[in-house]
């Protein structure tokens, strides 16, 4: 197994947890889950781009953050889209975020991976 994807799963764990637990702060809140999921969204990625770039990828590039967001972009908008489902068939929205978690991240780390920090830039 790549040893960039088992520091990904142990920093992702790290990120993960500091993500959901911003996200179920949101919906604990009040906020609807599109929004909670936004603003979990913006504070993961700040804290991701630091923790991913210079812990899996030994890449303090700071000007990869663009190509970063893109990457979170897409992972939002399947995010929002999977809860959308989810919601539909009643499922509660606090499983639901944690169920979409694991195929979200091994998303994300291919993304990462040939998109911002190791492709060619």
């Amino acid at each position: 197994m790549d040893k960039k994807f088992i520091k990904f799963l142990f920093i992702g764990a790290l990120n993960t947890f500091f993500g959901y637990s911003m996200y179920a702060l949101f919906l604990l809140l009040g906020f609807h889950y599109s929004a909670a999921v936004l603003f979990a969204t913006i504070l993961g990625v700040l804290f991701n781009f630091k923790t991913v770039g210079k812990l899996v990828f030994r890449n303090s590039n700071n000007t990869l953050i663009f190509r970063f967001i893109t990457v979170y972009i897409v992972i939002y908008v399947l995010n929002i889209i999977s809860l959308s489902i989810f919601k539909m068939y009643k499922i509660d929205l606090l499983l639901a975020g944690a169920i979409v978690i694991l195929p979200l991240a091994v998303l994300s780390f291919v993304l990462n991976k040939k998109f911002v920090f190791e492709g060619k830039n």
